[in-house]
């Protein structure tokens, strides 16, 4: 499975961005995905996952009730719809796959990674 995120860019404070995560490969729809985050000087952390219906989804307490992840199996797509960010939101984020219908925060779950796409926000 190979991953490309996109959809990153400069935005102010209090602004929103949607990222989109494209996967390859037919069974896509049988994995678990997850977005991750890397600020600099920081290590990557964990922001949302979802699993391979989408019927769950998690967040890290840092961006719950701001950010938003979905996912559309038809189209191989997987997004994360970012609100109300933050200058703190500023970070490389990644997008990752998991052999798996579950959903986890923790890197060593998945199993493909994409690149990542920068997102920065200023104040």
């Amino acid at each position: 499975v190979q991953l490309q995120a996109f959809g990153g860019g400069l935005v102010q404070a209090g602004g929103s961005l949607r990222l989109s995560c494209a996967a390859s490969g037919r069974t896509f729809g049988t994995y678990g995905m997850g977005w991750f985050r890397q600020a600099p000087g920081k290590e990557r952390e964990f922001v949302a996952a979802i699993s391979w219906s989408g019927s769950s989804t998690y967040y890290a307490d840092s961006v719950k009730g701001r950010f938003t992840t979905s996912r559309d199996n038809a189209r191989n797509t997987v997004y994360l719809q970012m609100t109300s960010l933050k200058p703190e939101d500023t970070a490389v984020y990644y997008c990752a796959a998991a052999r798996s219908r579950d959903i986890a925060s923790t890197e060593r779950f998945y199993d493909y990674w994409g690149r990542g796409t920068q997102v920065t926000v200023s104040s």
